[in-house]
């Protein structure tokens, strides 16, 4: 049977509510918070509205040896201010589900992530996240909370 993987960052954000979720709900900025190496581009067409359940997302991303590789996610909840969720429709996963989770805490915002995956592939799969996708997607998850924190600073006061 086939392994579901679970990865679990939370950051503390020095901004209001509203300036975190428009940030992290804005599809177009997630090329910011994504190291340059994967070549993440998101194809969708520029949507300034809210962020709504059903809405598709659509990118490219070069994971592996700079291959480039389609992505389409969903966002399949969404409780404004509170969170939304997306999940791979097309793309490198067998399942993606990535919860973005956003509380008021003192002094801002406290940013959880929590994505449960699985890898195609059976047991070839088990050795490729062993190899390299889990210190990938570490990897990528500090680049962002380094590149939020250059966005949106650090928080001064402990919660």
């Amino acid at each position: 049977m086939a392994t579901i993987y679970l990865l679990q960052r939370t950051q503390l954000i020095p901004a209001t509510p509203e300036e975190v979720w428009n940030y992290f709900s804005t599809p177009g900025n997630l090329s910011h918070i994504t190291p340059a190496y994967l070549r993440f581009t998101v194809t969708s067409p520029p949507y300034t509205g809210q962020v709504y359940p059903g809405q598709v997302i659509t990118y490219t991303v070069a994971p592996i040896a700079g291959i480039p590789l389609e992505w389409m996610t969903e966002i399949t909840h969404v409780a404004y201010l509170d969170y939304f969720v997306d999940e791979q429709r097309v793309g490198p996963y067998s399942i993606w589900h990535h919860e973005h989770h956003f509380q008021i805490v003192p002094g801002g915002v406290k940013m959880t992530d929590i994505v449960h995956y699985r890898l195609p592939f059976g047991w070839l799969g088990k050795i490729a996240h062993s190899l390299f996708v889990k210190k990938q997607l570490e990897n990528l998850f500090a680049y962002r909370h380094k590149a939020v924190e250059k966005i949106f600073g650090k928080v001064t006061v402990a919660p």
